[in-house]
Parts: structure tokens; C-alpha cells; sequence
């Protein structure tokens, strides 16, 4: 049975209390212990210091605790604070589960009504969530006078009004804890998270983005997997209730999806890789939280070896609409890791804020090889790792681990004196990807990039020509 709880709302000074001891206990214990300047630093010794690491993970369990926004926050710094805190917070940062446990439904109930007036009566709302997470869950209704069954996106009552308050309380506890020094730097990231945040509890822009992604996929012809996006009953939208299509299907990860054929996860895999060249190269518009559950697979039989397989996109509270000059520079870095064209590369590097004109050619090397190795699996198949290939001289997504060489790679760039504080927007791209590959990985695909890749440059190319022109 799903355990009672109390609104948001009427918890605000406990929780913010509670953060604040948190930060407290852990920045007293560490300064005591002196490992904090070693942390701080980043010294070659702070991730095999255990005081530090269990301080770390001691923290984390106090935010935890603490539930909705504050684990949301957590996640965003594991996610993008690299760059200010030290990595044994980040590594016990991911750790931080998003298994929230949902509202009981009277805790939600007078919100919802109120939220959506005389149209609550034309639904019947099944009281037991079928998902929950830190900013949200999700129940079943049945539409009276249809009897469609729909999902609604139940944003927790309250939310708006603390969010502010609760980041901010995070910010003081990493501040109390000597987790974080404060600085200009520091102050720009935190107002990008911020804004960021507020993003996500935006379901007027959520369902704006949700409509637009719907129509763009729609026009796309010719790729492996087909893509589906939820249709939106606005009838029933609000500032706090998103009312969408229900649709049943499977994750990345079930038993069930490494059964099929590799023809069909193959298809499945480049559908993913495919989505991403057309939100970068044609949109300009990209999905930045590749959480694997915020896609869905609707299979067609098992036991076919080639099948009509849909890949179902979900939530878009997290989209990025990139500026042309953000998109071109992007463009032009991976446009130079295929050709292995370094100069170039550094030069869409610093148009995308990610290493200044100064920086010393061992920065600059240090970037150009994470970059490079990032962008591994579009190279041409002959300049592929042959350890990484199979028989027919195919990337194996899987086998290659890419995303933990890369992580090492970029834990270097980190610590190194010539790193430049990047743009937000190039962190979610590093998010997007990351979690791109390991869709792709998680479906233990086998093929080769480049074609397709080298398909949306030469496109952009002529359209880019073209605009000259003019």
C-alpha cells in the first residue's frame, strides 16, 4: 500500500532546516579531518580518500531524504556540476535515486480539482499512480463520455511556490559544506540550473514543445524505426496538469528487447542515433534528458527478424532551443572529430565557449582528444578501433564502453588549469549524447555511423551554401 504523505507545501521550513544541518555535519567533519583542501583541489588522492568519499555519500543520503525538488536538484548537479564540485560529490550524486515514492492520492486530489475546474467532472482518475518522480506523477482517467483512457502528468501541489526556496537551500548547504567556493562562475551556472528548472515545471511549455516535436517527427521519412510522439488532450491541460495519449510499451532495458534480433535492435538503435542528426542539423530544436524512461518501444511480434518497431518519445520539459551560432559551431566540431581535423575542432571549441583563444596547445590538447573520443563512433570504418568491431568490421556499441573511456577523458580535461567553464547548452549536449550512446549501447547494437552522419553534414552544407547565396 502506498504510504500517506503531506503536500509540499506544508514542509517548506523542516526541510530547508534540514538541508542546512546537512551541509552543517558534513562541512564540520571534513574540515576537521583536512581532507576538504585535498577535495577542493582536486588533488590526484580525493577519490581514494574513503572520510571523503563517505562524507559524500553521507550527504547525499540526507538530500535524499528530503524528497521532490531537492532530489531533482541533485541530479541536475551530478549532471552538470563537474565543473565546481568535487567528483567524489558528483559520483555520490548519480547515485541519487529518482524512485520517488508517489503522493497519496488525497494529497493531490483538491489540487487537481482546482487546477482543472468543471472538466475534473468529466473524468474518472484512477487514485494509484503508475509512475512517480521528483517533480511529478502520473495516473490513468478514463474520459466519461468517451470511455478513452488518458494519461495525466500531475505536477505536486505547491511545487511553483518552493522551488526557489528549495535551490536555494542546496546552493547554502554546498556552500556550509566547503562543497563549492562561491564565485562569478559559480553564480552564472547556478542561475542556468535555476531557469533550467523552472523549465521543467513549465507545462505551458512543455505542451508547446510537445505539439512542435510532434509535428517535425511526422515529416520524417525513410529511417529504421518509426517515431511516435504522445497526442495532447488540451482540453484538459493546465499550468499543472498535462493530459496526453496512453500508450503501452516496454523500455530499453526489458528482457524482452535484448531477445529480439540484432537486425531489430540494430534498427531501433540508428532510429535513436537518426532522431539526434534531425533535431541538430534540421531542428534546432533537441530533447536534452535522454532518460531512458522518457522512451518507450512499441514492438511489433517477437518472433519477427525484421519488424515495424516504434519508438515512442516522451516528456519534453527538457528541450533546448539552440541559437544558429551555438548550432554551427556544434556542427563544426563534429563535423571535424570525423574528419580528424583537429584545427577546426578547436575552432568550433571556442565558438562554443568551451576553450578561449588563449588557451595553450596542451589545453587545447587535452579538449581536441575528449572531443575526439567522444565522437569515436562516427569516424569513417576504417579509422574505427578494430578491437571495437566485429567480423564485418561493424562498431560494437556495447563492447566498446565508450562512455566510461570518455568519462576518463573528460575527468582530465576537469582537472586540468586550462578547462573554461562551458555554456549550459554544451553541457546538455554532452548530456544528450551521453545518454544517447548508452541507448544505443543498451540494445547492444552493431553497425557503423559514418553514412548516416555524413548524409546530414553534406544537407546542411548545401542549405548552408544556399543561404550565403541570398
Amino acid at each position: 500500500m502506498v504510504k500517506k504523505q503531506r503536500g509540499f507545501t506544508a514542509t517548506i521550513l523542516p526541510r530547508t532546516l534540514s538541508a542546512s544541518f546537512a551541509g552543517i555535519r558534513a562541512g564540520s567533519a571534513l574540515a576537521a579531518d583536512s581532507v576538504v583542501q585535498r577535495v577542493l583541489g582536486r588533488g590526484p588522492d580525493d577519490a581514494d580518500s574513503d572520510f571523503a568519499r563517505r562524507e559524500a555519500h553521507k550527504f547525499v543520503r540526507e538530500l535524499g531524504k528530503l524528497k521532490g525538488t531537492y532530489i531533482k536538484i541533485g541530479q541536475m548537479l551530478a549532471l552538470f556540476g563537474e565543473q565546481f564540485l568535487p567528483r567524489v560529490l558528483v559520483d555520490a550524486l548519480r547515485d541519487l535515486s529518482d524512485q520517488t515514492e508517489p503522493l497519496h492520492w488525497d494529497a493531490l486530489e483538491s489540487s487537481v480539482r482546482d487546477s482543472l475546474g468543471e472538466r475534473y467532472q468529466t473524468l474518472d482518475i484512477d487514485p494509484q499512480a503508475i509512475a512517480a518522480a521528483s517533480l511529478a506523477q502520473v495516473h490513468l482517467a478514463r474520459v466519461r463520455s468517451s470511455g478513452e483512457w488518458i494519461c495525466l502528468k500531475l505536477q505536486y501541489p505547491g511545487l511553483a511556490q518552493v522551488i526557489d526556496a528549495d535551490f536555494d537551500a542546496v546552493v547554502r548547504m554546498l556552500l556550509l559544506a566547503r562543497w563549492v567556493k562561491s564565485g562569478r562562475d559559480l553564480d552564472d551556472w547556478l542561475e542556468s540550473m535555476r531557469e533550467h528548472l523552472h523549465n521543467e515545471i513549465d507545462y505551458r511549455r512543455e505542451a508547446t514543445s510537445t505539439i512542435k516535436m510532434s509535428e517535425l517527427v511526422a515529416g520524417v521519412q525513410g529511417t529504421s524505426a518509426r517515431y511516435h510522439v504522445p497526442q495532447l488532450y488540451l482540453y484538459y491541460c493546465t499550468d499543472t496538469v498535462l493530459a496526453m495519449e496512453y500508450i503501452e510499451g516496454v523500455s530499453v532495458v526489458d528482457p524482452d528487447v535484448a531477445g529480439l534480433s540484432l537486425q531489430r535492435r540494430n534498427a531501433l538503435a540508428k532510429g535513436m542515433l537518426e532522431l539526434f542528426f534531425y533535431e541538430l542539423y534540421e531542428w534546432g530544436m533537441l530533447q536534452t534528458d535522454p532518460n531512458f524512461g522518457n522512451y518507450l518501444l512499441r514492438l511489433d511480434d517477437r518472433r519477427k527478424k525484421i519488424a515495424d518497431d516504434e519508438l515512442v518519445l516522451l516528456d519534453f520539459g527538457s528541450v533546448l532551443h539552440c541559437s544558429e551560432h551555438f548550432l554551427r559551431n556544434l556542427r563544426q566540431t563534429i563535423e571535424a572529430g570525423q574528419q580528424q581535423d583537429v584545427p577546426r575542432l578547436v575552432e568550433g571549441l571556442i565558438g562554443l565557449g568551451c576553450l578561449q583563444k588563449e588557451t595553450t596547445e596542451d589545453g587545447r590538447k587535452i579538449f581536441s582528444d575528449f572531443c575526439m573520443h567522444l565522437l569515436e563512433p562516427l569516424r569513417p570504418p576504417e579509422q574505427l578501433p578494430a578491437e571495437y568491431l566485429n567480423a564485418k568490421g561493424e562498431y560494437c556499441w556495447g563492447k566498446s564502453q565508450l562512455m566510461r573511456r570518455a568519462a576518463k577523458k573528460a575527468a582530465m580535461a576537469t582537472t586540468s588549469r586550462q578547462f573554461v567553464t562551458p555554456s549550459r547548452d554544451f553541457a546538455l549536449i554532452a548530456r544528450k549524447l551521453t545518454g544517447l550512446f548508452n541507448f544505443i549501447a543498451a540494445l547492444d547494437a552493431e553497425f557503423n555511423a559514418h553514412e548516416m552522419v555524413q548524409l546530414h553534414i553534406h544537407r546542411w552544407q548545401i542549405k548552408d551554401r544556399n543561404a550565403a547565396k541570398k
